[in-house]
């Protein structure tokens, strides 16, 4: 029989399982979702799930895009971090796995950054090659939390389709939504993304969303359910840093739950200013990735996110239109 695996059509002899189809190939069906005829196959329904002529599969695994660092006293006086769904965590940095020479330079990258999240994308597997390395491999979940993301989807239909894949494949419901408006720019298309914001709460996801710099949308997705906005600083992937202050600073003052800065941070200045603005946290990629020493790069990332957000809390001194001497005057000879 002939079924059709990720676009490409393979000869089978029947009868067939998906647990034996994967088998067959050489795939471990703990790291890998399967979707047939666009309904999604649990993994306990493996064994029991036929694969008939005609089926058309979709493999998907989760490609590339630490340890707990130490705190300064600010930070633990803080309360150890943040929390976003009721998880906590001590990192205020998120890092994103693509664009890096390979997984041994993600993970060391990784680990130099201090993230205790990491985004991950998903994506078909290669059914030419089941020992091809996978992420899982080199960054431990157990370690990590995984944040699928829906990166390159351009429609609600195709991230919603996208983030079910994501929950079977790894069991993860805290994800990251972001649907794009343009190949150009990258933005948000915020109309798809209210839409598949509330599709997808309603599903029992806990959805991070991407999002325009628009005070009235972040406050859409927040009553929509979303348990962190990620208005952007500037487009993705541009390096141009914090673009716009004043919107993302009305965005933080009204929002009731945690604002990371997504997209756009290009160097450690760029992070320290998105935290003293008062947002909880930062994601990256690009700036890490594409750093001419990417591990040197997110232990600056790490400590620039730690000083921004303890400058925050110290609160900065008053701006001022002229000089005002540091030294008394009293006194002087």
């Amino acid at each position: 029989m002939q079924i059709q695996i990720n676009g490409e059509a393979r000869n089978f002899d029947g009868p067939l399982t998906v647990n034996s189809m994967l088998r067959s190939l050489g795939f471990d069906p703990r790291k890998i979702a399967v979707e047939r005829n666009l309904e999604i196959v649990p993994k306990g329904a493996y064994d029991g799930t036929p694969v008939e002529d005609g089926d058309r599969l979709e493999i998907v695994h989760f490609i590339g895009g630490g340890s707990a660092a130490s705190t300064a006293p600010a930070l633990a006086a803080e309360g150890q971090g943040w929390s976003v769904a009721g998880r906590k965590f001590t990192s205020r940095l998120i890092i994103g796995t693509g664009k890096y020479r390979d997984f041994p330079e993600t993970a060391r990258a990784a680990e130099a950054s201090g993230a205790e999240i990491v985004t991950v994308a998903v994506r078909r597997v290669n059914v030419s090659n089941p020992d091809e390395p996978m992420l899982v491999d080199y960054l431990d979940p157990k370690k990590y939390t995984y944040l699928p993301n829906t990166a390159g989807c351009f429609s609600a239909e195709d991230a919603v389709r996208t983030l079910r894949l994501a929950r079977e494949a790894g069991g993860w419901k805290l994800v990251k939504l972001e649907v794009l408006g343009d190949q150009t720019t990258l933005y948000p298309n915020m109309i798809e993304t209210l839409s598949a914001t509330e599709l997808l709460v309603k599903e029992g996801f806990d959805v991070m969303v991407y999002c325009s710099d628009d005070p009235i949308m972040a406050k859409m997705l927040e009553d929509l359910g979303a348990v962190s906005i990620m208005p952007l600083a500037a487009p993705i992937g541009s390096g141009l840093g914090v673009q716009n202050p004043v919107n993302l600073r009305i965005i933080i003052e009204n929002s009731s739950v945690p604002v990371l800065i997504d997209a756009g941070v290009g160097t450690a200045s760029d992070a320290a200013i998105a935290m003293e603005l008062g947002c909880d946290g930062v994601l990256m990629n690009t700036a890490i990735a594409e750093a001419k020493d990417p591990i040197a790069m997110a232990h600056a990332m790490r400590l620039a996110v730690e000083a921004g957000r303890m400058a925050y809390l110290a609160g900065r001194m008053a701006k001022k239109q002229y000089a005002d001497p540091s030294s008394p005057l009293a006194g002087l000879i």
